[in-house]
């Protein structure tokens, strides 16, 4: 199934730039001659991602609907602008990606391969598969245990059957085994939604990246018309603290992104999940993660000992996209005041070069273990 693209574009040039490009990446387009024919075309079809020029009349709009559109909520939205826009304006009114004019096929290539991967990643994790399975929940605040059956899962969640009038919310810890496997997978999950009838929706929180995996593996093997993915991107991790990390990469994910990474050092590898908290275009992005297991901490400790013992060693670091959350979970309360890379991340709003005149001051001048191990791992 080709992925699908919505282009709001009058100039002739552009059009034809992001028509070879879009098709050299096997995404489809649906070029719409101006603002009203793009409105309509987002409440009666899913596309995976909007591509608007703001000079456009009724671009603005297009984008701010996207948003709102049921089917296209989730939809990947570019914006082609002047190079005098400024790009808090533009990420405001709903785009993920920027491309400045004029529109040149390789950097145009270099953010849509980018844009790609996300594409794929949130059509993937909302895939369905029909199957029923027995599911074991337990409230940890009463205790209280219940079972229920699957009538379809997907890698972001699952609808279940509820016997009886009694409707459960909030969150409960699930455990199931994926059918045809000796695999149990085990971890938090919440009532997201009710159905018709007996059905209800559990959201999955908290994976860890080997059940995404195993789950992942399971639903490629039970849902065979769903694309591959695009390889992991190899990119250069600058900064690393116990809470976060910074990336250098052409074409960063958006702010909101999950993501998964892989780092590799000295014969010691780590995989982290985490969400985009700051990007910066054509430069890097920030990365904070969301494990927060003693086990998890471990690991980055291990991973920071090996780059600290060894300064020249270039760690090896490969992202893959795993979708856009729905809400920004970012909280800036709690953000740990030991560690200077997170705080950095939920500080005062910064243009990119600010950013990065103070990461390189806390390179320069670290204080205390998390920052001296940030500092260790610059490369």
């Amino acid at each position: 199934m080709s992925l699908k693209s919505l282009v709001l574009c009058s100039d002739e040039k552009i059009v034809r730039v992001l028509r070879r490009v879009l098709g050299d990446l096997d995404i489809a387009v649906e070029l719409c001659a101006d603002s009203d024919v793009a409105l309509r075309k987002l409440t009666r079809q899913r596309f995976e991602a909007i591509i608007v020029d703001i000079t456009d009349d009724g671009a603005t709009e297009v984008l701010r609907s996207a948003r709102t559109a049921p089917c296209n909520k989730r939809a990947v939205a570019v914006a082609v602008v002047d190079p005098m826009i400024g790009l808090k304006a533009v990420f405001e009114i709903g785009a993920h990606f920027v491309l400045y004019k004029p529109v040149s096929s390789e950097r145009a290539k270099s953010s849509f391969r980018a844009a790609r991967a996300l594409m794929k990643s949130e059509r993937r994790r909302n895939a369905r598969v029909a199957v029923q399975i027995p599911v074991g929940l337990q409230n940890p605040k009463t205790g209280a245990n219940m079972r229920v059956t699957t009538t379809d899962l997907s890698e972001g969640g699952m609808a279940v059957g509820i016997r009886g009038g009694h409707r459960p919310t909030g969150r409960w810890e699930i455990s199931f085994t994926l059918p045809g496997t000796d695999t149990t997978l085990d971890f938090p999950a919440e009532f997201a939604w009710e159905g018709s009838g007996a059905q209800a929706g559990l959201r999955f929180q908290q994976m860890s990246p080997e059940a995404t995996h195993k789950l992942r593996e399971w639903l490629k093997q039970n849902s065979p018309e769903l694309e591959q993915d695009d390889p992991p991107i190899r990119c250069q991790l600058t900064d690393l603290s116990l809470g976060a990390c910074y990336l250098e990469i052409a074409s960063p994910f958006p702010a909101s992104s999950r993501v998964t990474l892989s780092m590799r050092a000295g014969g010691v590898e780590v995989r982290a999940q985490g969400v985009v908290r700051v990007m910066h275009p054509d430069k890097g992005m920030g990365v904070e993660f969301t494990q927060t297991t003693a086990e998890h901490r471990a690991a980055v400790e291990r991973f920071l000992g090996v780059l600290t013992e060894n300064r020249t060693l270039l760690p090896e670091l490969l992202v893959e996209p795993e979708g856009l959350e729905s809400e920004s979970s970012a909280n800036k309360a709690t953000a740990d005041a030991d560690d200077p890379l997170l705080q950095l991340f939920y500080g005062e709003s910064l243009t990119a070069e600010q950013f990065h005149e103070v990461l390189h001051k806390q390179r320069a001048n670290p204080t205390g273990s998390t920052g001296g191990a940030a500092n260790a791992a610059h490369a």
